[in-house]
């Protein structure tokens, strides 16, 4: 039985409901087992929370963020394959990411916003005259592309 320590999730949603008491909540849906946060095994601690969200409406919010930066990411990864990025090799999409002048990190911890942004960087690399290849792609961890054009992105 394995006991929850952090409980950011639950106090988040408690918030979206005005007037609901903690410990009813807990009680509730431990069958009056216990009315105590800190007692609720990790099962328990989330099908609270996934209750909670059901009844904020929070899950849709979290469902349609999440379609959002899935197709975003396609998006991204549609215009590196145009130009010329193996994205089927994540060490090469997070090497070219990498780059300063690209998006400065790794793919997978870029935000709906940076995706976006990303996108009309590669546009603008592919409406210039896209990338010329320094060296082997993805020969390692690194990668180094130069642009056609020059001074084509600014940050």
């Amino acid at each position: 039985m394995q006991k929850v320590t952090n409980f950011r999730r639950f106090y988040a949603l408690i918030k979206r409901m005005p007037g609901a008491d903690k410990q009813l909540l807990v009680y509730q849906h431990t069958h009056g087992r216990t009315d105590s946060l800190r007692e609720l095994t990790s099962a328990e601690y989330r099908a609270l929370c996934d209750d909670m969200e059901r009844a904020t409406g929070y899950d849709e919010v979290r469902r349609a963020l999440r379609e959002e930066r899935r197709t975003r990411r396609s998006v991204v990864l549609h215009l590196m394959q145009k130009l010329g990025i193996n994205t089927s090799d994540w060490d090469c999409v997070d090497a070219f990411c990498l780059d300063p002048r690209i998006a400065g990190k790794k793919f997978r911890p870029l935000s709906i916003d940076e995706l976006i942004a990303l996108a009309v960087k590669l546009r603008t690399i592919q409406d210039k005259g896209g990338l010329k290849q320094k060296s082997q792609p993805c020969g390692g961890a690194a990668i180094r592309y130069t642009f056609i054009f020059n001074n084509a992105i600014k940050n």
